[in-house]
């Protein structure tokens, strides 16, 4: 919700990566992937396309822009409480918007837009800052858990399990093509690939929701594998040279941290659905001889 404020505060202006760290997340220290993360989830939320965009528009290597029209709601709109956020009160005015695509046809030669559109609008936006106040508690919740344990970590920790032997976690690949551009493919890859591992029988694969609270986060695959209760664990990357994918994936073993297996996929990028399934059958059958000889390794 507060990325959503910030570029609507400055509608039609380039916001660079800087910007948006320093005013949605102030005083933390967090890297840029936080900031491609969130901007997927809002593009997801809004039904929007990064090629054809029609709220949010990547400017590469600058930041992002605010391309939907953007404007305070009138004075007869609902009486709404002010948001309330961790140690500060929102200012209701500012938070309350109406966000929509640029008008076509009509709208555009400054006809007036009909009652039904206009209470679409509406509707539309207050769907937006409903979710915005959910998404927000949920984020704060989190946060103080995350709080609370850290400051509890003085207390003994609970014995640390032996996790299955055919346990794997997937994940988020990263998005190295120029600009940054194929981040909708990196995570389709992933989550293609939780997909294939959860339906080997014997495997253990933790939901999508679980890897992909490590994207960004620059941990040893050590601890990310204690952390989802794993054995192992598979990263990956996408990079692109004209018409042509390349997606590298490895294998790493929790136990040593060690590198077990790799491979590299190139592939003609012109269906990648179809890309994205292969792939992943590919994986899979190498997973399952690897991680069967590991299994069978460790005892």
């Amino acid at each position: 919700m507060r990325l959503l404020l910030c570029l609507a505060e400055h509608p039609g202006e380039v916001v660079s990566i800087d910007d948006l760290l320093d005013e949605v997340w102030p005083g933390v220290h967090v890297a840029p992937d936080s900031v491609y993360q969130a901007v997927a989830s809002l593009r997801r939320l809004l039904g929007d396309d990064s090629k054809q965009p029609t709220y949010i528009a990547t400017v590469p290597r600058l930041g992002y822009r605010m391309v939907a029209n953007v404007q305070p709601l009138s004075d007869d709109a609902v009486e709404v409480p002010p948001v309330v956020t961790h140690g500060s009160q929102a200012n209701s005015s500012t938070a309350f918007l109406v966000l929509h695509s640029r008008p076509s046809g009509a709208a555009a030669d400054g006809l007036a837009e009909p009652p039904s559109v206009r209470y679409g609008l509406r509707w539309v936006s207050g769907a937006i800052l409903l979710f915005g106040l959910a998404f927000a508690g949920a984020w704060l919740l989190l946060w103080h858990t995350h709080a609370h344990a850290t400051n509890s970590s003085q207390a003994a920790p609970p014995p640390a399990r032996k996790p299955p032997p055919a346990s794997i976690a997937v994940l988020p690949f990263l998005d190295l093509t120029q600009g940054m551009k194929e981040e909708e493919f990196a995570d389709g890859m992933t989550e293609e690939l939780i997909d294939k591992f959860s339906k080997v029988p014997g495997f253990h694969v933790p939901a999508p929701t679980a890897s992909f609270y490590f994207k960004g986060k620059k941990m040893p695959s050590a601890d990310i594998a204690q952390a989802l209760g794993v054995g192992y664990v598979l990263d990956g990357s996408v990079r692109k040279s004209g018409t042509r994918l390349r997606v590298s994936t490895r294998l790493f073993c929790a136990n040593s941290g060690y590198v077990i297996w790799s491979e590299t996929y190139d592939r003609p990028f012109n269906d990648t659905l179809m890309i994205q399934d292969d792939i992943a059958k590919e994986v899979t059958k190498a997973m399952k001889a690897s991680i069967t000889t590991g299994s069978h390794h460790d005892e």
